[in-house]
Protein backbone atom coordinates (compact mmCIF):
# COMPACT_ATOMS: atom_id res chain seq x y z
CA UNK A 1 0.00 0.00 0.00
CA UNK A 2 2.83 2.41 1.09
CA UNK A 3 6.43 2.36 -0.04
CA UNK A 4 7.90 3.05 3.55
CA UNK A 5 8.78 -0.59 4.35
CA UNK A 6 8.29 -0.14 8.12
CA UNK A 7 4.34 1.32 7.67
CA UNK A 8 3.62 -2.13 5.58
CA UNK A 9 4.67 -4.38 7.89
CA UNK A 10 2.72 -2.42 10.30
CA UNK A 11 -0.26 -2.77 8.56
CA UNK A 12 0.15 -6.36 7.87
CA UNK A 13 0.90 -7.12 11.40
CA UNK A 14 -2.73 -5.47 12.10
CA UNK A 15 -4.47 -7.82 9.31
CA UNK A 16 -2.97 -10.55 11.45
CA UNK A 17 -4.09 -9.73 14.55
CA UNK A 18 -7.40 -11.17 16.47
CA UNK A 19 -7.53 -8.41 18.95
CA UNK A 20 -9.10 -5.14 17.43
CA UNK A 21 -7.43 -2.78 19.85
CA UNK A 22 -4.13 -3.90 19.00
CA UNK A 23 -5.14 -3.56 15.33
CA UNK A 24 -6.56 -0.15 15.88
CA UNK A 25 -2.32 0.78 17.50
CA UNK A 26 -0.42 -0.85 14.46
CA UNK A 27 -2.83 1.38 12.11
CA UNK A 28 -2.32 4.15 14.17
CA UNK A 29 1.23 4.06 14.02
CA UNK A 30 1.50 3.41 10.55
CA UNK A 31 -0.17 6.54 10.11
CA UNK A 32 2.21 8.47 11.92
CA UNK A 33 5.01 6.48 10.04
CA UNK A 34 3.88 8.10 6.68
CA UNK A 35 2.16 11.26 7.43
CA UNK A 36 4.60 13.22 6.01
CA UNK A 37 5.47 11.54 2.95
CA UNK A 38 2.13 9.56 1.74
CA UNK A 39 -0.24 11.91 -0.17
CA UNK A 40 -3.11 13.22 1.92
CA UNK A 41 -5.64 10.68 -0.67
CA UNK A 42 -3.73 7.62 0.15
CA UNK A 43 -4.67 7.66 3.72
CA UNK A 44 -7.85 7.82 3.47
CA UNK A 45 -8.06 3.47 3.54
CA UNK A 46 -6.57 3.90 6.87
CA UNK A 47 -9.44 5.43 8.14
CA UNK A 48 -12.03 2.99 6.69
CA UNK A 49 -9.58 0.26 8.52
CA UNK A 50 -9.64 2.13 11.69
CA UNK A 51 -13.58 2.67 11.53
CA UNK A 52 -14.67 -1.21 11.04
CA UNK A 53 -12.52 -1.98 14.18
CA UNK A 54 -14.66 0.39 16.35
CA UNK A 55 -17.33 -1.53 19.02
CA UNK A 56 -20.28 -1.14 20.83
CA UNK A 57 -19.43 -0.44 23.45
CA UNK A 58 -16.94 1.74 22.53
CA UNK A 59 -13.19 1.41 23.62
CA UNK A 60 -11.60 4.89 24.12
CA UNK A 61 -8.62 3.94 23.05
CA UNK A 62 -9.27 2.95 19.85
CA UNK A 63 -12.31 5.83 19.58
CA UNK A 64 -9.48 8.35 20.15
CA UNK A 65 -7.17 6.74 17.07
CA UNK A 66 -9.99 6.14 14.68
CA UNK A 67 -11.19 10.30 15.40
CA UNK A 68 -7.41 11.59 15.12
CA UNK A 69 -6.68 9.85 11.67
CA UNK A 70 -9.77 10.71 10.44
CA UNK A 71 -10.09 14.53 11.30
CA UNK A 72 -6.13 14.93 10.58
CA UNK A 73 -6.82 13.14 6.89
CA UNK A 74 -10.06 14.69 6.52
CA UNK A 75 -8.61 18.50 7.05
CA UNK A 76 -5.63 17.52 4.81
CA UNK A 77 -8.33 16.33 2.06
CA UNK A 78 -10.55 19.24 2.67
CA UNK A 79 -13.49 17.16 4.15
CA UNK A 80 -16.54 18.84 5.91
CA UNK A 81 -16.78 18.62 9.36
CA UNK A 82 -13.46 17.00 9.69
CA UNK A 83 -12.60 19.30 12.46
CA UNK A 84 -15.11 17.07 14.84
CA UNK A 85 -13.26 14.32 14.61
CA UNK A 86 -10.07 16.02 16.60
CA UNK A 87 -12.39 17.63 18.92
CA UNK A 88 -13.94 14.53 20.06
CA UNK A 89 -10.07 13.16 19.85
CA UNK A 90 -9.23 15.28 22.33
CA UNK A 91 -12.00 15.18 24.64
CA UNK A 92 -11.62 11.07 24.62
CA UNK A 93 -8.07 11.56 25.70
CA UNK A 94 -8.45 13.86 28.31
CA UNK A 95 -11.73 12.30 30.18
CA UNK A 96 -9.59 8.59 30.06
CA UNK A 97 -6.36 10.73 30.53
CA UNK A 98 -4.70 8.81 28.03
CA UNK A 99 -2.19 10.83 27.06
CA UNK A 100 0.22 8.59 29.38
CA UNK A 101 0.68 6.64 26.18
CA UNK A 102 2.98 7.51 23.80
CA UNK A 103 0.53 6.94 20.96
CA UNK A 104 -2.11 8.62 22.16
CA UNK A 105 0.08 11.63 23.52
CA UNK A 106 0.92 12.56 19.77
CA UNK A 107 -2.54 11.71 19.04
CA UNK A 108 -3.18 14.51 21.18
CA UNK A 109 -0.60 16.53 20.17
CA UNK A 110 -1.48 16.43 16.26
CA UNK A 111 -5.05 16.98 16.71
CA UNK A 112 -4.26 20.38 18.75
CA UNK A 113 -1.64 22.01 16.12
CA UNK A 114 -4.26 20.71 13.36
CA UNK A 115 -6.91 22.49 15.02
CA UNK A 116 -4.79 25.57 15.28
CA UNK A 117 -4.13 26.04 18.63
CA UNK A 118 -0.43 25.75 19.34
CA UNK A 119 -0.50 27.62 21.94
CA UNK A 120 -1.43 24.62 24.34
CA UNK A 121 1.29 22.39 22.93
CA UNK A 122 4.02 23.41 25.33
CA UNK A 123 1.41 23.74 28.91
CA UNK A 124 -0.43 20.72 28.22
CA UNK A 125 2.20 18.57 26.63
CA UNK A 126 5.63 19.40 27.33
CA UNK A 127 6.12 17.62 31.18
CA UNK A 128 4.72 14.38 29.04
CA UNK A 129 6.86 14.58 26.15
CA UNK A 130 9.69 15.07 29.05
CA UNK A 131 8.80 11.94 30.63
CA UNK A 132 7.96 9.92 27.88
CA UNK A 133 9.97 6.66 26.82
CA UNK A 134 9.64 6.56 23.54
CA UNK A 135 11.39 5.33 20.47
CA UNK A 136 14.15 7.63 18.88
CA UNK A 137 11.94 8.53 15.83
CA UNK A 138 8.74 9.37 18.09
CA UNK A 139 10.63 11.73 20.43
CA UNK A 140 11.76 13.48 17.05
CA UNK A 141 8.39 14.05 15.99
CA UNK A 142 6.82 15.23 19.64
CA UNK A 143 10.00 17.64 19.73
CA UNK A 144 9.14 19.22 16.47
CA UNK A 145 5.21 19.40 17.35
CA UNK A 146 6.45 20.69 20.49
CA UNK A 147 9.20 23.59 18.33
CA UNK A 148 6.45 24.19 15.89
CA UNK A 149 3.66 25.09 18.75
CA UNK A 150 6.07 27.61 19.70
CA UNK A 151 7.20 29.42 16.84
CA UNK A 152 3.72 29.13 15.33
CA UNK A 153 2.06 31.15 18.57
CA UNK A 154 4.52 33.70 18.70
CA UNK A 155 7.73 32.60 20.66
CA UNK A 156 10.19 32.35 18.07
CA UNK A 157 13.41 31.89 19.62
CA UNK A 158 12.19 28.84 21.49
CA UNK A 159 10.35 27.59 18.42
CA UNK A 160 13.75 28.19 16.85
CA UNK A 161 15.57 25.93 19.12
CA UNK A 162 12.88 23.25 19.42
CA UNK A 163 13.40 22.28 15.79
CA UNK A 164 16.99 22.34 15.66
CA UNK A 165 16.87 19.21 18.53
CA UNK A 166 14.00 18.24 16.30
CA UNK A 167 16.55 17.90 13.43
CA UNK A 168 18.97 16.65 15.29
CA UNK A 169 17.03 13.55 16.84
CA UNK A 170 15.54 13.23 13.11
CA UNK A 171 19.07 12.91 12.06
CA UNK A 172 19.86 10.16 14.69
CA UNK A 173 16.92 8.31 14.27
CA UNK A 174 17.59 7.98 10.24
CA UNK A 175 14.54 9.93 9.56
CA UNK A 176 14.83 12.18 7.04
CA UNK A 177 10.96 12.81 6.90
CA UNK A 178 10.44 14.11 10.01
CA UNK A 179 14.34 15.85 9.35
CA UNK A 180 12.53 17.18 6.35
CA UNK A 181 9.81 18.35 8.26
CA UNK A 182 11.79 20.18 10.68
CA UNK A 183 13.94 22.00 8.64
CA UNK A 184 11.28 23.01 6.11
CA UNK A 185 9.51 25.16 9.39
CA UNK A 186 13.35 26.61 10.05
CA UNK A 187 13.37 28.24 6.62
CA UNK A 188 10.74 30.30 8.04
CA UNK A 189 11.62 30.89 11.50
CA UNK A 190 15.03 31.32 10.73
CA UNK A 191 14.09 34.05 8.28
CA UNK A 192 11.97 36.00 10.48
CA UNK A 193 14.92 35.94 12.84
CA UNK A 194 17.00 37.72 10.76
CA UNK A 195 19.88 34.69 10.00
CA UNK A 196 18.86 34.98 6.23
CA UNK A 197 21.65 32.80 5.64
CA UNK A 198 20.63 30.26 7.70
CA UNK A 199 17.07 30.82 6.61
CA UNK A 200 18.40 29.68 2.73
CA UNK A 201 20.30 26.91 3.83
CA UNK A 202 17.38 25.42 5.32
CA UNK A 203 15.81 25.92 2.12
CA UNK A 204 18.25 24.21 0.08
CA UNK A 205 18.57 20.98 2.66
CA UNK A 206 14.59 21.03 3.22
CA UNK A 207 13.77 20.55 -0.95
CA UNK A 208 17.12 17.58 -0.70
CA UNK A 209 15.41 16.02 2.07
CA UNK A 210 11.78 16.26 0.75
CA UNK A 211 13.09 14.93 -2.36
CA UNK A 212 15.06 12.30 -0.57
CA UNK A 213 12.67 11.00 1.50
CA UNK A 214 9.81 11.09 -0.84
CA UNK A 215 7.83 14.06 1.29
CA UNK A 216 4.59 14.98 -0.78
CA UNK A 217 3.21 16.55 3.03
CA UNK A 218 6.91 18.54 3.36
CA UNK A 219 7.34 19.55 -0.76
CA UNK A 220 3.83 21.19 -0.90
CA UNK A 221 4.54 23.41 2.24
CA UNK A 222 8.26 24.52 1.41
CA UNK A 223 7.12 27.48 -1.07
CA UNK A 224 4.75 28.94 2.32
CA UNK A 225 8.59 28.75 4.05
CA UNK A 226 10.01 30.10 1.12
CA UNK A 227 7.85 32.97 0.98
CA UNK A 228 9.12 34.10 4.81
CA UNK A 229 12.69 34.24 3.18
CA UNK A 230 11.74 36.12 0.10
CA UNK A 231 10.24 39.05 2.23
CA UNK A 232 12.71 39.55 5.22
CA UNK A 233 15.46 39.20 2.05
CA UNK A 234 13.75 42.06 0.68
CA UNK A 235 12.93 40.70 -2.43
CA UNK A 236 9.31 41.42 -3.35
CA UNK A 237 9.04 40.42 -6.82
CA UNK A 238 10.45 36.67 -6.06
CA UNK A 239 8.01 37.11 -2.65
CA UNK A 240 5.22 38.11 -5.04
CA UNK A 241 5.75 34.86 -7.22
CA UNK A 242 5.62 32.39 -4.54
CA UNK A 243 2.62 34.46 -3.03
CA UNK A 244 0.69 33.23 -6.55
CA UNK A 245 1.77 30.30 -6.61
CA UNK A 246 0.43 29.61 -2.76
CA UNK A 247 -3.15 31.20 -3.54
CA UNK A 248 -3.36 28.85 -6.97
CA UNK A 249 -2.54 25.80 -5.12
CA UNK A 250 -4.19 26.51 -1.78
CA UNK A 251 -1.28 26.10 0.30
CA UNK A 252 -1.72 26.80 3.74
CA UNK A 253 -5.17 25.21 4.63
CA UNK A 254 -3.34 23.98 7.83
CA UNK A 255 -1.69 26.52 8.93
CA UNK A 256 -4.82 29.30 8.72
CA UNK A 257 -2.68 31.24 6.08
CA UNK A 258 -5.09 30.37 3.16
CA UNK A 259 -6.97 33.51 3.87
CA UNK A 260 -4.09 35.35 4.43
CA UNK A 261 -2.41 34.50 1.16
CA UNK A 262 -5.22 35.63 -0.58
CA UNK A 263 -5.96 39.05 1.29
CA UNK A 264 -2.10 39.98 0.86
CA UNK A 265 -2.28 39.08 -2.93
CA UNK A 266 -5.30 41.05 -3.29
CA UNK A 267 -3.82 44.24 -1.52
CA UNK A 268 -0.54 43.95 -3.98
CA UNK A 269 -3.22 44.14 -6.90
CA UNK A 270 -5.06 46.77 -5.62
CA UNK A 271 -1.89 48.75 -4.55
CA UNK A 272 -0.37 48.13 -8.21
CA UNK A 273 -3.66 49.52 -10.34
CA UNK A 274 -5.50 46.53 -11.02
CA UNK A 275 -8.21 46.92 -8.84
CA UNK A 276 -10.55 44.38 -10.93
CA UNK A 277 -7.85 41.49 -10.12
CA UNK A 278 -8.09 42.45 -6.57
CA UNK A 279 -11.72 42.25 -6.26
CA UNK A 280 -11.97 38.64 -8.37
CA UNK A 281 -9.73 37.04 -5.94
CA UNK A 282 -11.44 38.41 -2.51
CA UNK A 283 -14.98 37.19 -4.86
CA UNK A 284 -13.98 34.25 -4.62
CA UNK A 285 -13.47 33.37 -1.09
CA UNK A 286 -15.78 34.11 1.45
CA UNK A 287 -14.81 35.80 5.10
CA UNK A 288 -13.80 32.98 7.38
CA UNK A 289 -15.43 31.70 10.62
CA UNK A 290 -14.83 34.15 13.59
CA UNK A 291 -12.32 31.28 15.18
CA UNK A 292 -10.50 31.57 11.99
CA UNK A 293 -6.80 32.98 13.15
CA UNK A 294 -6.88 36.49 12.09
CA UNK A 295 -10.72 36.21 11.34
CA UNK A 296 -11.46 39.83 13.31
CA UNK A 297 -9.88 42.09 10.78
CA UNK A 298 -10.36 39.98 7.63
CA UNK A 299 -13.62 41.75 6.65
CA UNK A 300 -12.03 45.24 7.57
CA UNK A 301 -9.31 44.45 5.58
CA UNK A 302 -11.11 43.47 2.31
CA UNK A 303 -12.99 46.78 2.75
CA UNK A 304 -9.38 48.34 2.73
CA UNK A 305 -8.49 46.36 -0.36
CA UNK A 306 -11.38 47.88 -2.09
CA UNK A 307 -10.62 51.32 -1.42
CA UNK A 308 -6.87 51.71 -0.72
CA UNK A 309 -6.61 54.94 -0.45
CA UNK A 310 -9.64 56.00 1.81
CA UNK A 311 -8.77 57.33 5.29
CA UNK A 312 -11.93 56.21 6.38
CA UNK A 313 -11.60 52.34 4.96
CA UNK A 314 -7.76 52.59 6.66
CA UNK A 315 -9.66 53.51 10.22
CA UNK A 316 -11.72 50.89 10.07
CA UNK A 317 -8.90 48.20 9.50
CA UNK A 318 -6.70 49.65 12.00
CA UNK A 319 -9.33 49.63 14.63
CA UNK A 320 -9.90 46.05 13.68
CA UNK A 321 -6.69 44.84 14.81
CA UNK A 322 -7.15 45.35 18.29
CA UNK A 323 -9.54 41.96 17.94
CA UNK A 324 -6.13 40.06 16.79
CA UNK A 325 -5.08 39.27 20.73
CA UNK A 326 -4.63 35.56 20.32
CA UNK A 327 -1.17 34.06 20.77
CA UNK A 328 -2.05 32.07 16.91
CA UNK A 329 -2.52 36.11 15.79
CA UNK A 330 0.91 37.49 16.88
CA UNK A 331 2.58 37.21 13.38
CA UNK A 332 -0.53 38.56 11.57
CA UNK A 333 -0.88 42.03 13.58
CA UNK A 334 2.02 43.55 13.16
CA UNK A 335 2.14 42.40 9.45
CA UNK A 336 -1.33 44.00 8.85
CA UNK A 337 -0.17 47.14 10.67
CA UNK A 338 2.57 47.28 8.38
CA UNK A 339 0.96 47.18 5.34
CA UNK A 340 -0.91 50.36 6.82
CA UNK A 341 1.83 52.21 7.42
CA UNK A 342 3.64 51.95 4.16
CA UNK A 343 -0.06 52.91 2.41
CA UNK A 344 0.08 56.07 4.79
CA UNK A 345 3.42 56.96 4.33
CA UNK A 346 3.15 56.84 0.45
CA UNK A 347 0.18 58.78 1.16
CA UNK A 348 1.52 61.31 2.73
CA UNK A 349 -0.07 60.70 6.12
CA UNK A 350 3.53 61.19 8.14
CA UNK A 351 1.79 60.77 11.79
CA UNK A 352 -0.46 57.95 10.63
CA UNK A 353 2.47 56.26 9.17
CA UNK A 354 4.80 56.46 12.35
CA UNK A 355 1.81 55.21 14.92
CA UNK A 356 1.28 52.23 12.38
CA UNK A 357 4.82 50.94 11.86
CA UNK A 358 5.66 51.62 15.74
CA UNK A 359 2.51 48.71 16.23
CA UNK A 360 4.66 46.95 13.47
CA UNK A 361 8.08 46.97 15.42
CA UNK A 362 6.37 46.44 18.85
CA UNK A 363 4.77 43.26 17.34
CA UNK A 364 7.59 41.92 15.42
CA UNK A 365 10.23 43.02 18.63
CA UNK A 366 8.40 40.88 21.38
CA UNK A 367 8.30 37.86 19.28
CA UNK A 368 11.89 37.92 18.30
CA UNK A 369 11.25 38.36 14.78
CA UNK A 370 14.37 40.58 13.99
CA UNK A 371 14.24 39.94 10.44
CA UNK A 372 11.20 41.58 9.59
CA UNK A 373 11.64 44.25 11.83
CA UNK A 374 15.07 45.35 10.47
CA UNK A 375 12.47 46.14 7.13
CA UNK A 376 9.80 47.73 9.26
CA UNK A 377 12.79 49.73 10.71
CA UNK A 378 13.74 51.04 6.99
CA UNK A 379 10.26 52.66 6.44
CA UNK A 380 10.73 54.48 9.47
CA UNK A 381 14.02 55.48 8.25
CA UNK A 382 12.66 56.71 5.49
CA UNK A 383 10.15 58.45 7.00
CA UNK A 384 13.06 60.49 8.30
CA UNK A 385 12.86 58.90 11.80
CA UNK A 386 15.42 57.38 14.20
CA UNK A 387 15.40 53.64 14.29
CA UNK A 388 16.77 52.85 11.02
CA UNK A 389 19.99 51.90 9.94
CA UNK A 390 20.98 55.27 8.17
CA UNK A 391 21.04 54.47 4.45
CA UNK A 392 20.14 56.81 1.49
CA UNK A 393 16.59 56.34 -0.43
CA UNK A 394 15.63 57.08 -3.71
CA UNK A 395 12.38 59.91 -3.14
CA UNK A 396 9.48 60.04 -5.40
CA UNK A 397 6.88 62.78 -4.44
CA UNK A 398 3.37 61.33 -3.59
CA UNK A 399 0.28 63.66 -3.48
CA UNK A 400 -1.45 63.49 -0.35
CA UNK A 401 -5.37 63.62 -0.69
CA UNK A 402 -6.14 64.96 2.45
CA UNK A 403 -3.03 67.18 3.32
CA UNK A 404 0.31 68.26 1.58
CA UNK A 405 2.21 66.54 -0.71
CA UNK A 406 4.86 64.55 1.00
CA UNK A 407 8.13 63.46 -0.22
CA UNK A 408 8.24 59.45 0.25
CA UNK A 409 10.48 57.11 -1.34
CA UNK A 410 8.42 54.63 -3.78
CA UNK A 411 8.30 51.48 -1.47
CA UNK A 412 5.50 48.93 -2.41
CA UNK A 413 3.40 48.70 0.67
CA UNK A 414 2.79 44.96 -0.10
CA UNK A 415 6.45 44.04 1.31
CA UNK A 416 9.65 45.06 2.32
CA UNK A 417 11.30 48.39 1.11
CA UNK A 418 12.57 48.05 -2.61
CA UNK A 419 13.60 50.58 -4.81
CA UNK A 420 11.30 50.77 -8.52
CA UNK A 421 12.70 50.29 -11.44
CA UNK A 422 14.31 53.76 -12.35
CA UNK A 423 15.95 54.25 -8.95
CA UNK A 424 19.42 54.56 -8.10
CA UNK A 425 20.36 50.85 -7.70
CA UNK A 426 23.31 49.20 -8.25
CA UNK A 427 22.62 47.14 -11.21
CA UNK A 428 24.80 45.05 -14.15
CA UNK A 429 24.09 45.76 -17.66
CA UNK A 430 21.74 42.41 -17.67
CA UNK A 431 19.28 44.31 -15.18
CA UNK A 432 19.86 42.26 -11.98
CA UNK A 433 19.42 45.05 -9.43
CA UNK A 434 20.74 44.57 -5.83
CA UNK A 435 17.90 44.33 -2.97
CA UNK A 436 17.38 46.60 -0.87
CA UNK A 437 19.45 44.55 1.99
CA UNK A 438 22.00 44.11 -0.81
CA UNK A 439 22.23 47.75 -0.93
CA UNK A 440 22.67 48.29 2.45
CA UNK A 441 25.25 45.85 2.94
CA UNK A 442 27.50 46.87 -0.44
CA UNK A 443 27.31 49.81 1.32
CA UNK A 444 28.53 49.46 4.85
CA UNK A 445 31.29 46.89 3.37
CA UNK A 446 32.29 49.57 0.45
CA UNK A 447 32.93 52.18 3.23
CA UNK A 448 35.64 49.66 4.88
CA UNK A 449 33.55 47.94 7.57
CA UNK A 450 34.16 44.06 8.27
CA UNK A 451 31.58 41.84 8.05
CA UNK A 452 31.24 41.62 11.96
CA UNK A 453 31.08 45.72 12.08
CA UNK A 454 28.27 45.46 9.14
CA UNK A 455 26.23 42.70 10.97
CA UNK A 456 26.18 44.92 14.24
CA UNK A 457 25.14 48.46 12.01
CA UNK A 458 22.02 46.43 10.43
CA UNK A 459 21.29 43.99 13.09
CA UNK A 460 21.72 40.92 11.50
CA UNK A 461 23.80 38.19 11.59
CA UNK A 462 27.33 37.81 10.39
CA UNK A 463 26.41 34.86 8.42
CA UNK A 464 23.35 36.95 6.78
CA UNK A 465 26.21 39.66 5.89
CA UNK A 466 27.95 36.64 4.20
CA UNK A 467 24.72 35.40 2.49
CA UNK A 468 24.61 38.99 0.87
CA UNK A 469 27.80 39.28 0.13
CA UNK A 470 28.04 36.59 -2.45
CA UNK A 471 24.79 38.10 -4.32
CA UNK A 472 26.26 41.15 -4.39
CA UNK A 473 29.40 40.10 -5.62
CA UNK A 474 27.76 38.03 -8.26
CA UNK A 475 25.07 40.46 -9.26
CA UNK A 476 28.15 43.13 -9.61
CA UNK A 477 30.78 40.82 -11.24
CA UNK A 478 32.98 41.73 -8.46
CA UNK A 479 35.34 39.43 -6.82
CA UNK A 480 36.69 41.27 -3.80
CA UNK A 481 35.86 43.99 -1.23
CA UNK A 482 38.33 46.33 -3.19
CA UNK A 483 36.40 45.84 -6.70
CA UNK A 484 33.05 46.20 -4.86
CA UNK A 485 34.25 49.99 -3.36
CA UNK A 486 35.27 51.23 -6.75
CA UNK A 487 31.95 49.98 -8.56
CA UNK A 488 29.46 51.54 -5.92
CA UNK A 489 31.51 54.62 -6.31
CA UNK A 490 31.02 54.46 -9.88
CA UNK A 491 27.12 53.28 -9.81
CA UNK A 492 26.57 56.02 -6.77
CA UNK A 493 24.76 53.05 -4.96
CA UNK A 494 21.56 54.33 -2.88
CA UNK A 495 22.36 57.87 -3.66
Amino acid sequence: MFPDVDADRLLSAARRTADPAAAARLIAEAFFHVSRTADPATLSPLVDRLAALRSDPARPQTEALFHTVAGAVGVRTRKPHATRHLESALRIVETHRLDADPLHLECAMLCTLTLMRPQETRPRFAHLVAQADVTPARRARLVSMLGLGDAWSGDLLRGRAGLHEARRLAQAAGRLDIEAEATSWLVKIEAMCGDLAASAACLTQARDLAARSGSRWVAAHIAECAAALHLASGDTDAWLGVLEFLVGTVVGANSGLIFEHRWELATHYALHGRADAAAALLAAMPDPPLGWPGAPALPAWRGWIAQPADPAAMARFEASLAGLNRPVERLSRPRMAWLLGAQHARLGRRADATRLLEVACTGYAAIGAAGLLAQVMTDLQRLGLPGGPAVAFPATAVPAPDGPRLAVPVHRPDGPSLAEPGGKHAARPDGQRLTEAETRVAQAVAGGRSNREVAALLGVSAKTVEFHLGNIFRKLGVRNRTELAATTSTLQLGA
